[in-house]
Order: structure tokens, then sequence, then C-alpha cells
């Protein structure tokens, strides 16, 4: 069975995500979702369609790959595909009391000097507003059929509520997980690898959001998930991103807010306490040495400008190639939202 390093989730565009970058279950084996592609078909601003690749247009071929829609209209994708059989797919949900355990546990495996490929965990913290109550749930994904594979051991030894964990086809399991249809707020930040560090960004949302006024039930949910040097290398390079080896093993926080639609709450509060929140976690991982450049567009909010944080040479490329194949500023000016170059 063959299938391609997609979203993790069935409500997950193929076009954004590639564009920004993506990652995927498999990215440990095969890096970005971008990474993956063999082709770009792009319709320019003057209407020419033209084919990127490694051998035709091969500076637009590296700017799609993280350099959002700064380009053109990308209208075909062609990827390389991988092998599989069958995943170990589900969660686990711990106390939060045990937060200690499972913190040292995902920085053991974030952290491993022989990172195993097939693994990809991501581990949250949820607050629920309405009942001032934590909880914390890890997914702990192996991409081969195995149900005890020995990297999670020390993360599945630990007293948990729940384990639904089983083999399970990609597309079934991506079903299983769609998106409820809610407010959905977006902040996300890079970081050296630290347990210490994790239990201090709990500290700090415990210690702000309890405060938080609010009049309907918000779920603050922060996640965290390894990006090991292994999954850095397989584009360095060859993408727009600005992520390097050099940087070590680290760890991408997605910290959302999640609520009803209507209501009286203000959108504008939510934003601005994500925002706070996202400045205090910040500063706190640069306290401790651990705050890192890189900003992952697709988990970015609209104010942190995630491609500004790509290295000052990717930015200078990017630019470049945006004059060159759009020397008037079509997709700059013209297209509505996104991050520009």
């Amino acid at each position: 069975m063959q299938t391609v390093a997609g979203g993790r989730n069935g409500a997950v565009g193929v076009g954004g995500l590639t564009l920004g970058g993506g990652i995927s279950y498999f990215s440990p084996q095969v890096g970005f979702t971008c990474d993956t592609v063999t082709n770009f078909e792009v319709v320019l601003a003057d209407g020419c369609i033209v084919n990127a690749n490694k051998t035709s247009e091969p500076d637009l071929y590296r700017a799609l790959k993280g350099g959002t829609t700064n380009f053109g209209v990308v209208t075909r994708f062609d990827f390389a595909t991988i092998d599989y059989t069958e995943v170990l797919a589900g969660s686990v949900a711990n106390d939060v009391s045990h937060r200690g355990a499972v913190f040292d546990a995902f920085a053991a495996i974030a952290n491993a000097t022989d990172y195993d490929e097939h693994a990809s965990v991501v581990t949250s913290i949820i607050f629920n507003s309405s009942s001032k109550a934590w909880a914390l749930a890890s997914t702990p994904i192996y991409t081969l059929p195995d149900t005890n594979p020995p990297v999670y051991k020390d993360l599945l030894a630990i007293p948990n509520l729940s384990n639904n964990l089983h083999l399970a086809k990609l597309g079934v399991f991506s079903n299983e997980t769609a998106t409820p249809p809610l407010n959905w707020g977006f902040g996300t930040g890079t970081y050296g690898v630290s347990a210490e560090l994790l239990n201090r960004i709990f500290d700090i949302c415990n210690e702000s959001l309890y405060s938080f006024e609010d009049t309907v039930s918000i779920g603050w949910v922060l996640a965290f998930e390894p990006l090991p040097t292994v999954f850095v290398e397989r584009g360095q390079g060859h993408n727009s991103l600005g992520t390097s080896t050099a940087d070590g093993n680290s760890m991408i926080l997605l910290l959302s807010p999640l609520w009803p639609p209507g209501g009286s709450v203000s959108n504008a509060a939510v934003h601005a306490k994500t925002t706070q929140l996202l400045n205090k976690i910040n500063g706190t991982a640069k306290q401790m040495g651990l705050l890192k450049e890189f900003v992952y567009t697709d988990y970015a909010d609209a104010s942190q400008r995630p491609i500004r944080n790509y290295g000052a040479r990717n930015v200078g490329f990017l630019r470049r190639t945006a004059h060159k194949y759009d020397p008037h500023g079509v997709f700059q000016r013209l297209v509505k939202g996104g991050f520009k170059v």
C-alpha cells in the first residue's frame, strides 16, 4: 500500500499544508510535506503555465516549498509516495498530576540522538475554561504495524486514564479525528527540547488562564511535537523554510484556543490572551537559551509574520524569486490574506 506525506487530519487541505511546509506522520522519514513534492504545476501572474521541479524552474520549485502563495496559483502537486501497511494510531490520556513524567518521556523521545524515524508523537495539555480543569493527552503514532514500539515504552508505562492505541489504515484514522465547527485561534513557537521548559509553560498557562473572563466554554490547547534533526535534514537547503540540523533537536508548540461561534466572548480578547501567553512562553524560553528562530507557517497567527524567521538568505531568495516570476507584484497586492515575502 502507498500513501503520501499528507495532513494528519481529514479536514486538512493539500495546498495550504504543502506550501507552508507541512508536517506529516511520516515527516521523520521524508521531511516536510513540501520536501516530497516532485513537481508543481503553476499558473503565473501573466497567465503562463509552468512546471517547477529539479530541472525546470528550480528556483521556483524551491521557493514554493515553504514560500506560500507568493508566486502563482499551484494547480497540481506531484508527490513521491511512501510504502506502508498499517500504523499504530490512537491516543493515551493521563491525569494532569502525571504531567512531569509525561513531559520527561516526551523530551526523551524528542531529544534522542538516534531518533526513531517511525515515531510521530504529539503531547497536548488542554484547559477547559468552564470546568477550570486540565487534561493531558498524547497521540503516539508509529508508522509501522507495531503495537508496542520500544520508543514509547516510558510514555506508555505512566498510569493512564485511557488508552485506545490500535493498528489502523491512515484514511480511517484521519477521519476519526475530524475537527468540530469551532472558532480556532493559532499561535506557535519553536524551542530546544526541555522537560523543564514544558513544566514552566504549563505553570505560565495555569497561572494566567484561570483569571481570563469569558462567557462561553473555551478549550485552550497547547500541543507539542518533536522537530528532530533527522526530520529537518531531509529538505535542508532544498526548501525555503530555513530549518537546519545545526539547531539540534527541537520541539514545536501549537497554541490553540477553540470556542463556539457566537456568544459574547470577544474574538479580539481571545486573540490578545493568546498573544500574551505566547510572549510569556517565548520570553521564558529565551531566558533558558531555548528559543529558536523558526516559526512554522502552518501554525502561525497572522501577526507572527513567519517568513521573516526563515533567515535573511532565504528571505532574500524568496523576494528575488517573487520578483522574477511576478514582477508586478500581483500576488503581493491582490491576493488577500496569507503571509507575504
